[in-house]
């Protein structure tokens, strides 16, 4: 699984007009599925989510994850399913998405995704808002910072 994340001060995907998913600060996570992933690939892109070091300490420094925000802030994670992260663009002019799962087996493993994110944040007051799986959606976001990183699971199995 492949996730570009972006710290954010707001974020929001919309569908046909109308606002599906919306957060204020917290983490823009754009995910797409690859034909070899696996129930792993999904567990270790949510551990890696909510733990990354992204935001600011009081010193400054991107020491702090999603999880240690504070009590009084109210964060959120928008996530939102995207196929082209699996296109190659090595050869030619035109992406290849032979790498990019099935529809059926990218919604499983997007959903096992969502369901373990919840797990992990229980307890917390960080919400858990997403897109609309294989719909055309605009998706609107104010960059912090800005910090936007490349998560990839192939590397690791």
């Amino acid at each position: 699984m492949r996730a570009v994340l972006q710290r954010v001060k707001r974020a929001e995907v919309r569908v046909d007009s109308h606002v599906v998913g919306r957060i204020g600060p917290g983490l823009l996570v754009l995910v797409g599925v690859a034909g070899d992933d696996t129930p792993e690939s999904a567990r270790w892109l949510a551990e890696k989510t909510v733990n990354l070091r992204v935001f600011d300490d009081p010193q400054g420094r991107m020491n702090k994850s999603i999880l240690e925000v504070g009590p009084g802030v109210k964060a959120g994670i928008l996530c939102v399913s995207q196929f082209t992260l699996c296109g190659d663009c090595r050869k030619g002019r035109r992406p290849s998405y032979y790498k990019a799962a099935a529809p059926e087996t990218a919604l499983r493993l997007y959903d096992l995704f969502l369901d373990l994110l919840r797990e992990l944040l229980r307890g917390s007051n960080i919400s858990v808002e997403t897109g609309q799986f294989q719909a055309m959606m605009d998706v609107e976001s104010v960059n912090d910072g800005p910090v936007t990183l490349l998560l990839d699971s192939e590397k690791l199995f």
